[in-house]
């Protein structure tokens, strides 16, 4: 076991180096606009999972899917070459979901937004039901009877 601040600092270098290696040196025709977005190691620092999202279709997902397990173990010698560690974890990649849900967040923002714009547009126009001012009032005259 290690320290976690030594686990956080691999997982980053982890990430630059997949990320570097996927921009400059995989010309696999299947992967497509991949962006590694986050990567995570365990304790033993032995098996790392790179978070990634593909920016197109289910179709152009799939395929930087299969392109991106083709060249795990290339990835995976450029890791340890680079990071040095006794053993070079071994990586496993994972669509990241995140993009998707902030988008489906920002909908339903928007939705809301539009609803309040709606709802202020009818309380413009909007009248009391009833008096603009419900509570009673002693008349005048009432107050001058009384005390006297």
């Amino acid at each position: 076991m290690v320290d976690a601040a030594r686990a956080r600092k691999l997982a980053d270098r982890i990430q630059q180096i997949v990320a570097e290696m996927l921009e400059r040196r995989i010309k696999d025709p299947r992967l497509g606009f991949v962006t590694v977005t986050d990567t995570r190691v365990t304790a033993d620092l032995r098996e790392a999972t790179v978070f990634y999202t593909v920016f197109g279709s289910e179709a152009e997902r799939a395929d930087s899917a299969a392109a991106l397990e083709s060249a795990k173990g290339i990835l995976r010698s450029e890791v340890g070459r680079q990071t040095g560690v006794r053993f070079a974890p071994t990586l496993a990649f994972k669509h990241d979901p995140l993009p998707d849900s902030a988008r489906h967040l920002d909908d339903l923002i928007n939705a809301a937004r539009e609803r309040d714009a709606e709802v202020a547009r009818q309380a413009q126009s909007a009248a009391y039901a009833g008096e603009a001012d419900p509570y009673r009032k002693p008349d005048e005259g009432e107050d001058e009877d009384e005390s006297a």
